[in-house]
C-alpha cells in the first residue's frame, strides 16, 4: 500500500489480499471518502493521532495490473508506505526486500517511511514465517514491525498510527537539518580570537 498526503501505500502482489484485508479493516472503523471507484482502492481519512490531526490519503494497489503501470508515480508522491507479507506465505515474505529496494530505486534515499506487516497472525497452524524473521527484517530495514490480523482485527490500528508517527518524525528531522544547514557559522578566526578577547577582559 502507498500512500501521499501523510498517508499510507502498501505494497505486495503475492500478497494482495492480505493489504486489502489490512486497509478495508483499518478504513471501515473510520469515517471514510472512496476515491476513483474502482481503478484502484483509494480512501480518505482524517483522524486524530497523539492529539494531532492527520488527513490521510491511502492507495491501496495490491494486486491491480494499473499499479505496474503508474508505480514510479505513485512511489514519488507517496510520503510512507506499508510493505505487507502473509505469515502463511513465505514467498510473499521474500517478495518484500524486493519492494524495499524497488522504494530506494524510485525516491534514491533509504530514509523513506516504511513500516513492515506481517499478516494472519491468527493462522499460527499454518504460519510458515517466525515473528523473528520478521524482528530481523525490521531492523535491517530500522522501521517499526507488527503482525497483524485482519480477521481480528488485532494490531491494525497500530500499523497505520506508527506510519503516520514515522512521517512525522522524518519530516521534523528534515526541518533540523535544514535549520542547521542555513545556521551562520562562526569563523575560524573568530573562534580563535574569542578565547584571547575573553583573556583580554578579565585582566582589565
Amino acid at each position: 500500500m502507498l500512500a501521499s498526503g501523510g498517508g499510507a501505500k502498501t505494497e505486495g502482489d503475492r500478497g494482495s489480499s492480505v493489504l486489502t484485508a489490512v486497509t478495508l479493516t483499518w478504513a471501515r472503523t473510520h469515517e471514510l471518502t472512496l476515491l476513483f471507484p474502482p481503478v484502484e482502492d483509494a480512501y480518505k481519512i482524517r483522524i486524530r493521532i497523539d492529539d494531532e490531526p492527520a488527513n490521510l490519503d491511502i492507495l491501496d494497489t495490491a494486486g491491480q495490473a494499473e499499479f505496474t503501470a503508474m508505480r514510479d508515480q505513485y512511489m514519488r508522491a507517496g510520503e510512507g508506505f506499508i510493505i505487507c507479507y502473509s505469515i502463511t506465505d513465505r514467498r510473499s515474505f521474500h517478495e518484500v526486500r524486493e519492494f524495499k529496494q524497488l522504494i530506494y530505486r524510485v525516491r534514491r534515499t533509504d530514509d523513506t517511511p516504511v513500516v513492515l506487516v506481517g499478516n494472519k497472525s491468527d493462522l499460527k497452524q499454518l504460519r510458515q514465517v517466525t515473528k523473528e524473521e520478521g524482528l530481523a527484517l525490521a531492523r535491517e530495514f530500522s522501521c517499526p514491525f507488527f503482525e497483524t490480523s485482519a480477521a481480528f482485527r488485532y494490531y491494525i490500528d497500530d500499523v497505520f498510527h506508527a506510519l503516520v508517527r514515522e512521517i512525522r518524525r522524518k519530516e521534523k528531522e528534515a526541518v533540523l537539518a535544514m535549520e542547521k544547514k542555513s545556521k551562520p557559522k562562526t569563523s575560524v578566526w573568530k573562534r580563535l580570537k574569542s578565547p584571547f578577547r575573553k583573556k583580554k577582559d578579565s585582566v582589565t
